[in-house]
């Protein structure tokens, strides 16, 4: 319980503070995180949460679903169609130049072996949008580039994983059979991919009959309903959660724009909740032990992951595509470590590999700076394009009203 109660303090310190966290660096997600840090056993001593804790896997893994679910409902397939080359470059091309970028310096300023060096950099490469809301959410900010944004980062945790999971079937005990698992993890991207798209097509069939459908106050249960059977069927058949949720939100949205806007208010606190209580487990593990554990040599590799790989990556990824300069700074810049690769990098830590203690302390800290420097930086950089009103904050469109008449009135004045 006293797990609980230090949500719901961090919860209501979130909540008081979150008008200020819209306009300023001031972040809600850095707020978790560093609550869960002061509560853990390196500090105050009043969570007892290891690594290997049932409940971090569990709230990394139910707030990555729950993302993926609300952000696949922010797709639009005609958009899409007619804009389909930018997340193609930026999957087909950017993510594998990230993923070779971070193996080659973890190799070499780590010195992990080549085959946990390219684990690594699986883990690390996909990118988490909900870290750069203020980016993602904002329509005021280029529809390109928010779509870019959100459909990468929605669709690479999916194709990361197989890639994951290869490697460390490589790095492991059963090295030898790392071709045999090739063949399973096919199966269970193509059961992920099944389950999202013919779930959510069945029960909006069943709606449509006659004798059935939900009264108005209850709408926003359907799509919920969709995602609970959604999560419990991947897991007990072993398909892909991640690409399930993705693929479900986005056949929702297009087939049935109602639930989807019935949905979008709840789903959204939902996912928010999700994060928070993910945010705050996962600061619980950041004990100044494992902050000691990395080497210097570490410490240099989770800056370039942040301000050189991704970056570099994504910028030859969009080179002669119409995004102007601005536009693809911001889409280099945001490519923050989130959920997905905190499900992974446990993953690592459980999979018992020769390395694993080492990859998974440099995979914490490296989504830790993350972190904290996307979630920090998302309102001024989207100041960039004019978003005045940011999360809704009653009184930013005022003062932005009242600055501007005071101006004016200096104009008459003169």
């Amino acid at each position: 319980m006293v797990l609980v109660v230090v949500f719901g303090v961090a919860l209501l310190i979130a909540v008081l503070l979150s008008g200020l966290a819209a306009r300023t660096v001031l972040s809600t997600s850095f707020l978790f995180l560093v609550g869960g840090a002061l509560v853990s056993d390196g500090f105050l001593g009043l969570i007892h949460i290891t690594p290997d804790s049932d409940i971090v896997s569990v709230t990394a893994d139910l707030a990555l679903f729950a993302v993926l679910f609300t952000d696949g409902m922010h797709v639009s397939f005609p958009t899409l169609r007619a804009n389909w080359k930018n997340p193609a470059r930026a999957l087909g091309l950017g993510m594998p130049l990230a993923f070779i970028g971070m193996a080659l310096i973890t190799h070499f300023l780590v010195g992990l072996d080549w085959t946990t060096s390219f684990l690594v950099g699986a883990v690390l490469a996909p990118t988490d949008p909900v870290f750069a809301s203020a980016i993602v959410g904002r329509k005021e900010v280029p529809a390109k580039l928010r779509q870019l944004l959100n459909v990468e980062s929605g669709i690479n945790d999916g194709l990361a994983l197989p890639v994951v999971l290869i490697f460390i079937a490589a790095a492991g005990p059963t090295a030898g059979h790392a071709e045999a698992s090739l063949g399973k993890i096919a199966l269970e991207l193509v059961l992920g991919l099944v389950f999202g798209v013919v779930l959510p097509l069945a029960v909006i069939g069943l709606v449509r009959f006659r004798l059935l459908g939900a009264e108005p106050k209850l709408q926003p249960l359907l799509p919920l309903a969709i995602g609970v059977i959604l999560y419990a069927t991947c897991h007990l058949t072993h398909a892909n959660p991640y690409l399930a949720a993705f693929s479900a939100g986005a056949v929702l949205t297009a087939r049935s724009p109602e639930a989807k806007a019935a949905f979008e208010p709840l789903g959204e606190a939902l996912a928010e909740l999700a994060k928070f209580a993910a945010l705050l487990v996962f600061g619980a593990l950041l004990t100044p032990q494992l902050f000691g554990d990395l080497s210097v040599g570490g410490y240099v590799v989770v800056v370039l992951a942040i301000v050189l790989i991704r970056p570099a990556s994504l910028l030859l990824s969009l080179l002669g595509t119409r995004f102007d300069r601005r536009e693809k700074l911001v889409a280099a810049w945001f490519g923050p470590k989130g959920f997905a690769s905190v499900v992974y990098g446990l993953l690592v830590l459980q999979a018992e590999i020769p390395q694993g203690e080492e990859a998974f302390t440099l995979i914490a800290v490296c989504i830790a700076f993350s972190i904290v420097a996307h979630s920090s930086t998302d309102v001024p950089i989207a100041r960039l394009f004019h978003v005045d009103e940011l999360a809704g904050v009653p009184g930013a469109r005022h003062d932005e009203d009242t600055a501007r008449t005071k101006k004016e009135a200096g104009h008459v004045g003169a």
